[in-house]
């Protein structure tokens, strides 16, 4: 770690980012006005369905609540979990968004999960992805606000599993893959491919093979999400429209409201224009026989300090 930390901003594919939020949302509502007033309320059900407020109204990092009308700059935590039956599991994947409508432009940050640091309400550091076994949902938000010392406003949690019910219910989807592989008993060789379910499930987990490790996996995980949302703008695939909302409804929570989710959409769409995928540096190392990245502390607080005026906090 002699050389001084960087981040890595590419400006290219810029609705790329925002489409997790912003493309999810506006399929689903455009979709609906196509098929009709019953669609339209089976979405709002579905919606509501995936409601789960957090234990708090407002981040302690805020001195009030955003105001959508307001065009406040926000923050969206996504978290892909990895549940388990005999416990709450691990954040597989953590992304965090910041909006600004204001300046038209989305940053999204991927935040590798064997990052190592203090995990909040539990005195000791270990990687964060771990917060969510320790506490779950409400810990892993306290913990990367901590680490990134900024408010999450927002939150949209998907279970991992249910990325293959996601393909199979658009009718499967095509990736290009970069480096050939194979995991868990299935080849991917480079180039195009079509995956069903089961295929961009493994497709977006492996890591271990991946040169570029954990940022390569987050990759495929957001090619995989991205191929979804164009193969869900095709008309054949709004036709599987309960099958589509089935699937969100069991695997889906937000804090978000479906009224916040039209709000978002009509306030800071525009903020799709200029997005910036940001890389946080470190080196991975062992401790104690363990794999941990670590984040340079002057990193972390230039970061810190790229988001803060992002969200035009002081």
């Amino acid at each position: 770690m002699n050389q001084k930390p960087r981040h890595k901003e590419q400006k290219n594919n810029k609705k790329r980012g925002f489409k997790l939020i912003i493309g999810i949302i506006s399929l689903l509502i455009i979709g609906a006005s196509i098929y009709g007033f019953s669609v339209y309320r089976s979405l709002e059900n579905t919606l509501n369905q995936t409601h789960e407020p957090l234990d708090r109204t407002v981040s302690k990092k805020r001195d009030e609540k955003v105001t959508f009308s307001k065009q406040n700059p926000i923050s969206i935590l996504l978290l892909g979990v990895d549940e388990r039956e005999s416990d709450r599991g691990r954040s597989d994947s953590l992304i965090l968004l910041t909006v600004n409508p204001n300046d038209q432009s989305t940053k999204m940050v991927s935040i590798p999960r064997d990052t190592r640091t203090e995990i909040a309400s539990q005195g000791k550091e270990d990687k964060i992805n771990h917060a969510y076994s320790f506490g779950g949902l409400d810990l892993t938000i306290e913990t990367v606000e901590n680490f990134l010392d900024i408010p999450i406003d927002y939150y949209i949690q998907v279970n991992m599993e249910s990325f293959k019910d996601i393909v199979n219910a658009v009718g499967g989807i095509t990736v290009n893959n970069s480096i050939d592989f194979t995991y868990e008993g299935e080849h991917f060789p480079k180039g195009q491919l079509q995956l069903d379910g089961v295929s961009a499930l493994k497709y977006s987990r492996m890591r271990f093979k991946d040169p570029r490790g954990d940022f390569g996996r987050q990759e495929r995980q957001r090619q995989v999400i991205q191929a979804v949302i164009n193969k869900g703008a095709n008309v054949k695939s709004l036709a599987n429209y309960g099958q589509i909302l089935d699937v969100i409804g069991k695997n889906v929570k937000t804090n978000l409201t479906f009224d916040d989710m039209k709000e978002i959409h009509t306030n800071y769409k525009n903020a799709r224009q200029h997005l910036q995928q940001v890389q946080i540096n470190g080196k991975g190392t062992e401790i104690n026989s363990v794999y941990y990245y670590i984040v340079p502390e002057s990193e972390r607080t230039e970061l810190s300090a790229m988001l803060k005026q992002h969200l035009n906090i002081n």
